[in-house]
This record gives C-alpha cells, structure tokens and sequence, in this order.
C-alpha cells in the first residue's frame, strides 16, 4: 500500500508553493501519491522553520506520523528531511526514497504472483449480493459485524460401514458465536495544546478558566493574560470544547487587551502547554533513555528558577535525563518536563550519532612521499 500525505504547521504562501510542486513530481512519477488531509495521511510535511513547526512534530510524531521536516537547515531530527527551497524535482527525489519505485514502500514485501500463492492465501469466493455495487469494503464489514452470517450447512458425510449406535440423547450442535462488535472509539480529549496546532483556531477568541481570562490572537500569533504563567494552568490542563473558545469583536478586543498590558509571543504559551503536558514523563514517541540536547539557550522563567539549572547542565552536552538529574540537581520528572517544552517550542532536540566520516585517501606518488617525510 502506497503511503498518502498531507501538509501543516506552514504558511499559507508555502502551503501553496509546496501542494504545485507535489502535485507535478506525483504526475511525473505516475500520480500514485495522493495529497490529502493531515489526519488521513500516514506522512505528514512539517515546516519546521516556522513557530508552529517543532509543536507540530512533537505531536505527529506521538501521533506514530511518519514526519518529513522542510526545512533550510542541513539536517532536522524528523524521518525524512525535505530542503529548502524546494523544487518539483526534490519532491520527487523524496517521494522515490520514501517509495520506491515499483510501488512498494521500503521495508514492505511485493505480493506474490497469483501462481506462487499457497492454497490458504486465495482470497475465498464473496457473495455480492449482499452489498450494493458501490458500496465500499469498510460498508461491507461494517454490515457484516451488526449482522452476523448465519452458518454454513455441514456437508452430508457417507454413512460408515459400521455406524454408530443411536444414543438416547440427541447431540446437540451449538451455533457459532457472533463475531464481537467492534468497540466505538472514545473521543480524544484535547486540551489547549491540541487547539493551539495549526488550522484548529483562527481570529481573536477569548478563553476564560477559573476567572481569568486570556485573549488569544491566532492570526498574529500572540496572547494578552497575566504576566506569570502559573495562573494559566486551569487553561492548560483542562478539556476544552471549540465551544469554550468564544469570538471577540475588534471594540471589545481593544478595550480588554489594553487591560491586560503588553503582548505576549504566542510561543511562550505554547512552551507552558509542552511544561504541563508530561506530568514528568517525556512526551509519547520520545526515548526517556535517550540522550537530548539544547540547540540554544532557552528563555527561563523566574516562576521556574530550576530551569536555568537545567540549562545550564544541557549546554554542556547532549545527556540523557538521569545525567541532567546527576548534573544539576533537580529531579528527573522536573527534568523531563523541561525537555518536553524545549521540544515542542524547537530549542530541544534528541541527540543522534553522527555517522563516521570516510577516511581521506593518502596520495601516491613522488610528491606524497615527499610530504610523508
């Protein structure tokens, strides 16, 4: 099965460029690779240069997305990296590392020819008329499950030789159980990280928890509310409906904003969000074993005096959780947090390796062995 994909955490100018730029490299291939949406895609493109873009991968990645970064850096901890400025071209080249192509993923084995096929492998005769013509397989299942098939007749066996002698009781032949019906997802509960990813909000909406009230400017991407963060943690942690977040006329966006003071970067929402979310525990998908590394240094806040601790200990090098404990001090579910809000806001990264570099050639000849000398 061919991998399908989608696009987020982009602008809309590079949203456009990029779907152009896809759409003539899957023609040029044949037009096997389908664009759709972001939660129907098993790849999903990140712009990992823009503010939304390392929230985006820390999310799909949980999500078990196969995530490809775009980006103008010479490398990005996603699966697949796409660069910038990108072309048809390197579209294609990326679509031909991901499948390959004779239409078969990497890592996925072709189907066998039907001659090479074992016996239990023959897809088994179906009777079509018990689905509508246009009727989708799922449909199908979907019917077959609310309505179980009744049994099919035993065949009629020759008598032996010998036959049994009747006994008194007659044996009694019991149905085959109906198939389990299938369980009905649970909705997922978001809380104020999952409305803050992009294409959930848009505009001036206002968000009010506990009695304090936050103005959130999508669009602009700021925020007005308190100067601390630690008021916001009913906003943060709670389940929030789209219903919660009400619009805001641009009279009453004046007036209220001028209330709460300065603007604030929508990011440092965002980190507060990646702080709460672990409960002390990384993010899913992220190796709690592994070794991690600040890309720079993050903006600590006074509310958290240990951060600038825990920094300070992961400048130094990548580490992994219980050597950043060891270093700075500070427990590993305090720790874990902290890396969770530097993932999310892309100050924060896991450490990889880096492959070894080829050995350079020695140069033969008169003037080698003059410098080998």
């Amino acid at each position: 099965m061919l991998p399908t994909f989608g696009l987020t955490g982009m602008d809309a100018a590079t949203e456009t460029a990029l779907k152009s730029a896809f759409a003539e490299a899957s023609m040029r291939l044949g037009g096997k690779w389908p664009l759709v949406s972001e939660q129907d895609a098993s790849h999903v493109v990140v712009d990992m240069d823009s503010m939304y873009g390392p929230m985006s991968w820390l999310r799909l990645h949980g999500a078990g997305k196969v995530v490809i970064g775009l980006t103008s850096a010479p490398r990005a901890q996603t699966d697949f990296r796409l660069g910038k400025p990108f072309s048809a071209e390197s579209v294609a080249e990326l679509l031909q590392q991901i499948a390959p192509s004779d239409g078969a993923p990497h890592g996925v084995t072709p189907a066998p020819a039907p001659e090479h096929q074992l016996p239990e492998e023959i897809a088994k005769p179906v009777n079509e008329e018990a689905a509508a013509p246009d009727q989708r397989p799922s449909a199908a299942v979907s019917a077959t499950l609310e309505t179980p098939a009744a049994p099919p007749a035993r065949p009629v066996e020759a008598p032996s030789a010998a036959p049994p002698a009747p006994s008194a009781t007659a044996p009694v032949v019991e149905a085959p159980a109906a198939p389990p019906r299938p369980t009905p997802e649970v909705p997922q509960e978001r809380t104020l990280i999952d409305w803050l990813a992009p294409g959930q909000l848009s505009g001036r909406v206002r968000l009010e928890r506990a009695g304090t009230s936050v103005l959130l400017d999508l669009d602009q991407h700021q925020y007005f509310g308190p100067a601390t963060l630690k008021p916001l943690a009913p906003h943060v942690e709670a389940v929030l409906k789209a219903g919660d977040f009400t619009p805001v006329d641009a009279a009453t966006w004046n007036s209220e904003s001028t209330m709460h003071g300065q603007a604030q970067p929508l990011a440092r929402l965002l980190w507060f969000c990646a702080l709460q979310a672990g409960k002390g525990k990384l993010m899913p998908g992220f190796d709690p074993g592994a070794q991690y590394r600040l890309l720079k240094w993050p903006q600590t806040e006074r509310e958290f005096p240990k951060h600038f601790r825990i920094a300070t200990a992961m400048m130094k090098g990548p580490a992994t959780l219980d050597e950043v404990s060891t270093a700075c001090g500070v427990p590993v579910p305090e720790v874990a947090d902290f890396v969770n809000a530097n993932l999310a806001t892309g100050y924060a990264e896991p450490y990889r390796e880096p492959e070894p570099e080829p050995e350079p050639q020695k140069s033969g000849g008169l003037f080698g062995r003059l410098r080998g000398r």
